[in-house]
């Protein structure tokens, strides 16, 4: 279990096995989720250029001309 002290403006600062166990990084803004039961989850958000060559098309990154090709994403419910 982990603590962080609370300031005065209600900032705070992730314990770095926290940061860590999320692989929250300098740049990324967690996301609070308040439960119905007072309990808090904290989930990673990272910006869209973290993403970037993580996709691979056959054996290289994937292009947005690669994604305009695919066509529009399907909903699987329609």
């Amino acid at each position: 279990m982990f603590e962080s002290a609370v300031t005065s403006k209600g900032r705070t600062t992730l314990p770095k096995a926290v940061r860590e166990a999320l692989g929250i990084a300098p740049g990324d803004r967690p996301r609070y989720v308040v439960l119905d039961d007072g309990q808090v989850l904290i989930l990673p958000l990272r910006p869209v250029s973290r993403l970037f060559g993580k996709l691979k098309h056959r054996g290289r990154p994937v292009t947005l001309e690669d994604m305009e090709r695919a066509g529009p994403a399907r909903d699987p419910g329609a």
